[in-house]
């Protein structure tokens, strides 16, 4: 820290040559000139620094003792200031570099956002961006917390959010609502087949069976009905006690029949490129795009459109709001190509066994018979399955 205070101010390296060179040095010192770095060259010559402004008094002073005081060499800022007066261009380089370093540091470059767990970090980054946050916004224009509080209206899932600028970087603290709990409601609700089966087995937690096994019941039955009678003794005079609304739940489970079907054309159209492209520039500056073709436009009639986006990033990985845009457009025709109609077949009959599994959950397939027809100019894979699943689905009352 000395040594940057001392070049701050200018030093001066004297060369001092005399007998005695320590008649000198005792005269600064009682003078109060401060000197340091004194080295001898030979008995009669010594070297010493001190600052630029002490630099008269100590050549009229070795004067006067008969001592020749040379300068060796000038360093210091003053020194480098007064080489570059004139040297305009230099100068005025230098001090627009200071005015750019200035004036961008007052430019948000990154923009973080740090808290979030469920909501999408990109969610809160549009919303910003909407209320005037983005890369290469004037920092100082911004109001933080008044666009906090305007974005927290239209982020219902935040509770709280503050925005800190610091030089280049705004970071976004925000907290998550708690979400409330769900209150259980015990609603009225019957049990019904989702599809149409032969029970197998009806297994009653609460409500009353309207079918038993062995019984057939077609989609939308009510195999466990919600109102359960009071049951009247048979001494009593009263044929009816009405009864009490609960919510039906029970285990249902039943053979089915589920037949499948997925068709495709028989000739397929197919893109094939033809060689030619073209690549168009960009540049990316502070949320501006500054287009490098023009108004040049795409002379072919089909083409494919591939975007690259190669960000200016930091040693850290942080990317900052500078980059290069690519796009690359290339021209396709559309061309008929007959498939293979085995590999199609396969393929399929894959994609209705995976959908038959999703419609039946936990049951199991006990028999599956796959066949295929080239008809129409289509082909038909039909899945015809024999399963053993759950058909019971739960159905509240309306209110």
């Amino acid at each position: 820290m000395k040594q940057m205070l001392h070049k701050a101010r200018g030093v001066v390296v004297l060369r001092v040559s005399g007998a005695y060179p320590e008649r000198l040095l005792n005269a600064l010192a009682s003078q109060g000139i401060l000197f340091w770095g004194t080295e001898p060259v030979d008995p009669t010559t010594v070297r010493l620094t001190l600052h630029k402004g002490d630099q008269k008094k100590v050549q009229a002073l070795g004067e006067r003792l008969l001592f020749e005081v040379t300068v060796e060499r000038r360093e210091g800022l003053p020194y480098t200031l007064a080489a570059l007066r004139r040297r305009y261009a230099l100068l005025a380089g230098l001090c627009f570099s200071l005015l750019a370093v200035f004036l961008f540091s007052q430019f948000i470059l990154t923009v973080e956002v740090e808290g979030n767990e469920t909501v999408p970090t990109a969610v809160i980054l549009a919303e910003l961006r909407r209320q005037g946050v983005r890369p290469g916004v004037f920092g100082p224009s911004l109001e933080e917390g008044d666009i906090a509080q305007r974005a927290l209206i239209h982020l219902e899932d935040l509770s709280w959010m503050a925005i800190n600028l610091s030089g280049t970087r705004a970071q976004v603290l925000v907290r998550e609502k708690i979400p409330k709990p769900e209150m259980e409601v015990s609603a009225p609700a019957d049990v019904v087949a989702k599809t149409t089966g032969l029970l197998l087995r009806v297994e009653t937690w609460q409500g009353r069976p309207l079918f038993q096994a062995g019984e057939t019941v077609v989609e939308g039955d009510v195999i466990l009905s919600g109102w359960v009678p009071v049951e009247v003794p048979e001494y009593s005079q009263i044929t009816d006690k009405g009864g009490r609304a609960v919510r039906a739940e029970g285990r249902i489970e039943a053979r089915t029949w589920r037949t499948l079907t997925a068709s495709i054309p028989l000739e397929m159209e197919i893109k094939s490129l033809t060689g030619r492209e073209k690549r168009f520039y960009a540049l990316d500056l502070l949320g501006k795009r500054m287009n490098f073709y023009g108004s040049t436009g795409i002379s072919f009639d089909e083409y494919d459109k591939i975007t690259q986006i190669h960000p200016l990033t930091l040693p850290g990985g942080r990317c900052l709001p500078f980059g290069l845009t690519v796009e690359t457009v290339r021209e396709y025709e559309r061309l008929s190509a007959p498939i293979d109609p085995k590999g199609t077949a396969r393929m399929l009959e894959t994609q209705l066994r995976r959908r038959l599994d999703l419609l039946i959950g936990e049951g199991e397939v006990e028999t599956c018979e796959v066949s295929a027809v080239e008809e129409q100019g289509l082909l038909t894979v039909r899945l015809l399955a024999q399963c053993r699943e759950e058909i019971g689905k739960t159905v509240e009352w309306p209110p």
